[in-house]
């Protein structure tokens, strides 16, 4: 039985904080001092698993803080659809060509999985990825192209222009078969032999019925403009981590095109920034992944820095779960993930999320309780800023009250769009809360 207090606990607007949040004080100064001159961008990334790719949770958190601070754009994105996977409603993507891809949950190949998780390759031209926003508020000045090595393998269109041929064709006439006539003498009215006729009109015998029509191609020409549309590359840029273009008026739709100088094309993610400061929230998520398949790939961690991490937010931990992994191992795991990002200079505050409710086995899970136990238990020694999620949600008895109210999914691990998007917003109000307290205290 579910008590009231498990219950009041899934209600009501949580007046909890993020634990250990003095880790996050360079971070709360800087937010601090933008909403004063407001200049800058400040980029968050929240990195998970299946909880955080399909961007609902992280979507309600965005639009909330964006809302308050200011909206510097979209952030990372990535072609889930070519992908052949689920990702965010924001965007689209489509192309006239099939790209492979590969994910890092997967034993290790020597594939371009970097900072999405999710690495997507060609090994030919001819192709056109169009890229659409559907939410216009992610309309954006700025697009950055990130690949291995920053390699130069797209280049960038907006328009097409059209090519125009001329040429000549054979002037086709229709000809009515009228009663009695053969091909013999149709063929000779139009100077033509029966055997082209045959061929244009895929007969197989020469005989013909009355009141049918025939194609003729004479021997005659006629002028034809035969039109070719041709994408106008863009004039694009690079830095230390990406190719880019900048728009003066905001864009919400562009084409991704061969560099006519690479021979492969590989794609690691896409960034969308505004003209504006405010905040930027990257979200990075791949459903199945845990801590150890990110360290799998140095190249993750190389392309981490093309965001400009100012924040780090964490969401893994149920597929450790259904792994049966050992809370001591988790915890290495964590903490050789985070070590791996200080070895590329990322020096960015970090808040772990516990891992939400769910059951094994149609049990409650206890991994994910202990998991979440041993990260507060390291918070303060690691630095580390920590969001209970596991204890908001209910923890080890207020899973079966999710069900009932519709916040959890049918296989008791995914939640539901209002599931997530009330995680969004408890944990956006426990945040708001640590600043507010930040700037009480100062």
């Amino acid at each position: 039985m579910i008590q009231k207090a498990d219950k009041a606990i899934i209600d009501a607007p949580s007046d909890g904080q993020i634990y250990n949040a003095k880790a996050l004080n360079d971070f709360f100064q800087k937010l601090e001092k933008n909403e004063d001159q407001k200049s800058q961008k400040i980029n968050i990334v929240h990195i998970g698993d299946s909880h955080i790719q399909g961007d609902l949770m992280t979507n309600e958190i965005r639009k909330k803080l964006q809302q308050k601070f200011g909206n510097a754009g979209r952030g990372l994105v990535f072609p889930y659809q070519l992908a052949k996977t689920n990702g965010s409603y924001n965007e689209r993507f489509k192309s006239n060509r099939t790209w492979e891809s590969y994910r890092n949950i997967h034993p290790v190949k020597n594939c371009p999985i970097g900072l999405s998780g999710i690495g997507l390759w060609r090994d030919s031209g001819g192709f056109v990825m169009e890229m659409n926003v559907k939410d216009l508020a992610y309309k954006f000045n700025t697009i950055k192209i990130i690949t291995p090595q920053n390699q130069d393998m797209f280049d960038l269109a907006i328009s097409s222009k059209i090519n125009s041929i001329q040429t000549t064709e054979p002037k086709v006439i229709t000809h009515k078969i009228k009663k009695g006539e053969v091909l013999g003498t149709i063929a000779d009215k139009y100077n033509v032999s029966i055997t082209e006729i045959k061929r244009d009109n895929h007969l197989k015998s020469n005989n013909i019925r009355a009141g049918r029509t025939l194609k003729i191609a004479t021997k005659e020409t006629r002028q034809k403009t035969i039109s070719m549309s041709e994408f106008v590359p863009l004039a694009v840029k690079s830095d230390s981590y990406s190719h880019y273009y900048n728009s003066e008026n905001a864009l919400s739709r562009i084409f991704l095109i061969p560099n006519n100088e690479a021979k492969d094309f590989e794609l690691n993610g896409i960034v969308l920034e505004k003209d504006a400061p405010g905040i930027i929230y990257s979200g990075i998520g791949v459903n199945g992944a845990k801590y150890s398949d990110y360290n799998k790939y140095p190249l993750f961690f190389e392309q981490l820095k093309s965001l400009h991490p100012d924040l780090l937010v964490f969401s893994l931990g149920t597929n450790e779960s259904y792994d049966h992994l050992d809370p001591e191992k988790y915890i290495r795991e964590l903490k050789e993930f985070i070590s791996n990002i200080r070895a590329q200079k990322i020096d960015a505050p970090i808040i772990v999320m516990t891992p939400p409710p769910s059951l094994l086995r149609r049990k409650p899970n206890t991994y994910v309780d202990d998991y979440a136990k041993q990260i507060l238990n390291i918070a303060q020694k690691e630095n580390l800023a920590v969001w209970d999620l596991y204890e908001e949600f209910g923890g080890m008895s207020g899973i079966r009250q999710l069900k009932v109210q519709g916040l959890i999914g049918p296989d008791w691990v995914h939640y539901s769009k209002r599931g997530y998007e009330k995680q969004g917003d408890l944990f956006t109000q426990a945040f708001l809360r640590s600043y507010d307290n930040f700037k009480s205290k100062k």
